[in-house]
């Protein structure tokens, strides 16, 4: 198993307050990304009580996770207070899918790595492009673990390796420091799910590429969804002009049709929190094993 990419939690909140004003109308493939995991749920069978949108955002997922399931409450948390508001403040956008009132949603302000909800409360974890800022995705899954309750399920799409390949390479050589987020393998995503004690765990990936006219509309992007380098001793800006001027010039290698292309490798996965075993008398079979 690879180490997980080192991240200072520090730049992550502060890169997302920044960016709560911005995302919505910057958000183009995480809002896709998003449709395609509402319509996994097509597939899976589940009647949530509660739901917890981990790394939620604006709240770009509430809407067609309350149509899909009018019976239930869904939980927005995300580790930026800004971003944590501003889905509070949809509340009334969303008043004709509220019809058991403004209780079916709350928008909490917290850390996926330390959830403050109460174990065995969540039927279903729901998270959308947010696993890849974490710093210890271990952590993450062992608390998303407890917070489900037994036969829950944990639904989820993070970024992997080939994330943004043209641009790390474009950044290649300049200068000695990474400039562009390393992102994990869905194998040892994978992995981490069954180490936290999950069952069934269902991987798959695509690749979505977005065109640009020129880098600067894509780094004007990356920056207006928050996507910045969270890497700890990362250098401050792009390094002047004369940097980024290179790194256009490397980028330029990898134009076609006028375009420059911005490769993004999506992984999905989903796996359940597994029901007590329990004996043909009812009573809980507990495994021993020897020393």
């Amino acid at each position: 198993m690879s180490d997980a990419p080192a991240i200072d939690k520090r730049l992550v909140r502060r890169s997302f307050e920044h960016a709560a004003k911005t995302y919505d109308a910057a958000a183009v493939l995480q809002n896709e990304v998003c449709q395609r995991m509402l319509a996994r749920l097509d597939y899976i069978r589940l009647a949530p009580a509660t739901i917890l949108d981990a790394g939620s955002g604006t709240g770009n997922a509430v809407a067609g996770l309350l149509a899909r399931y009018p019976r239930s409450r869904v939980v927005a948390l995300d580790l930026a207070l800004n971003m944590a508001r501003r889905a509070r403040a949809r509340r009334s956008k969303w008043r004709t899918l509220l019809d058991g009132g403004h209780s079916r949603l709350a928008a909490v302000c917290g850390d996926i790595e330390q959830l403050p909800l109460v174990p065995g409360c969540a039927d279903m974890i729901w998270s959308n492009l947010a696993i890849q800022w974490l710093g210890d995705p271990q952590k993450a899954f062992a608390e998303m673990f407890h917070t489900l309750a037994p036969g829950g399920l944990l639904l989820f799409s993070s970024f992997g390796p080939d994330t943004l390949k043209e641009l790390r390479a474009a950044f290649g050589g300049v200068d000695r420091h990474t400039h562009v987020h390393r992102f994990i393998d869905m194998h040892d995503v994978g992995d981490r799910l069954i180490a936290s004690g999950f069952a069934d765990p269902v991987m798959d990936m695509e690749v979505v590429t977005l065109t640009y006219g020129d880098i600067k509309v894509l780094m004007h992007d990356l920056k207006a969804i928050g996507a910045h380098n969270v890497a700890p001793g990362r250098p401050v800006g792009l390094g002047g002009k004369s940097l980024f001027e290179r790194v256009a010039q490397n980028y330029e290698a990898f134009r076609r049709d006028g375009k420059l292309p911005a490769t993004f490798e999506v992984v999905y996965g989903h796996a359940w929190k597994p029901a007590p075993r329990v004996s043909p008398t009812g009573h809980p079979v507990i495994d021993i094993k020897p020393r």
